[in-house]
């Protein structure tokens, strides 16, 4: 005997199916060699501001693989995040460490931010109103949040965070955790010295490529976070080395869209989330780290030099 479902509920198990299939694709992309982060969930996210009620849910990718414009914009908003130019979004490798730990812990869930995105000058309110808030924090260069999700000890999720040691994981013994896409490290209540002058003289910045993947030729975006001070120099040609030799070759890399000054200046927040360059069209497969040059130091105790984060190039198509 044939049994004829009403096409309402044949639409809704064709969708169902549907939105399975494309999780289970955005999945197994993320957990591909080719996946533009190390670490990556299945894709989507739901987030809730806690203090201005804005939401957003979708997934970070689209169906070809690449990035979500429009759910990146729904999440800037959900952050409170102010674009510096077209394009500027929330760290996508925050937003993708956020989507990989979430989904191992509870897949699905809301997670409800408590604190996003920090102007310089709200986060200095913050310092002088007593909070525990560095002056240089990651909040204010949009590669932070604080937050947690309902059903999820706060603490363990620190630990299983920290044990990836893939960015910055605090955890001040209440449900909420911080996550940064900065340099990697790990503290609690005990050991957040954010009323220390640690930071101070720009001795913590931290160079970081906007993916963690590339192909040979393929333009990159360099961005300093942390710093405590502007005013210095970078120099314009930067140097990439393998990340598997302490003393290797290196390979120059000309800084693009600059002049031919010797030093050039980072006045502000946009001149160090801006720093563009390109990888050499012929080389070779494998794991690099970028390296920058200081110029022009306010400071003695700011360090000469800085390394970026572990970056993989893959081979030609």
């Amino acid at each position: 005997m044939n049994i004829s479902l009403p096409k309402t509920i044949n639409l809704k198990i064709t969708l169902t199916c549907l939105i399975v299939c494309l999780n289970v694709w955005a999945l197994a992309f993320a957990q591909s060699e080719s996946a533009p982060f190390f670490l990556m969930g299945d894709g989507r996210l739901h987030i809730k501001n806690m203090h201005t009620k804005k939401e957003a849910e979708g997934s970070l990718l689209r169906p070809d693989g690449s990035i979500n414009e429009s759910a990146l914009e729904k999440i800037d908003a959900v952050f409170g995040f102010v674009p510096l130019e077209k394009g500027d979004h929330i760290s996508l490798r925050l937003l993708f460490m956020l989507n990989y730990f979430s989904h191992q812990v509870a897949p699905g869930r809301t997670i409800f931010l408590t604190s996003g995105y920090r102007s310089p000058e709200y986060n200095d309110g913050l310092r002088k109103a007593g909070g525990i808030v560095a002056k240089n924090s990651t909040h204010m260069d949009g590669l932070a949040l604080d937050f947690y999700i309902k059903g999820v000890k706060s603490k363990e999720l620190w630990e299983i965070i920290r044990r990836k040691n893939c960015g910055g994981v605090g955890h001040y013994g209440d449900k909420e955790i911080h996550l940064d896409a900065g340099r990697p490290r790990f503290w609690d209540s005990a050991t957040a010295k954010t009323k220390t002058n640690e930071s101070d003289y720009n001795r913590r910045m931290y160079l970081s490529s906007d993916f963690d993947r590339y192909r040979p030729g393929q333009k990159v975006r360099l961005s300093l976070s942390s710093v405590s001070d502007f005013g210095f120099g970078i120099r314009p040609q930067a140097f990439l080395r393998s990340a598997l030799e302490d003393q290797g070759t290196s390979l120059t890399l000309e800084l693009q869209n600059v002049n031919s000054a010797d030093c050039l200046p980072v006045k502000d927040r946009r001149d160090s989330r801006f720093i563009l360059t390109a990888l050499p069209n012929d080389l070779k497969p494998g794991r690099y780290r970028i390296r920058m040059d200081f110029c022009q130091k306010p400071f003695e105790q700011m360090p000469e030099t800085t390394l970026s984060n572990e970056i993989e190039v893959l081979p030609l198509r």
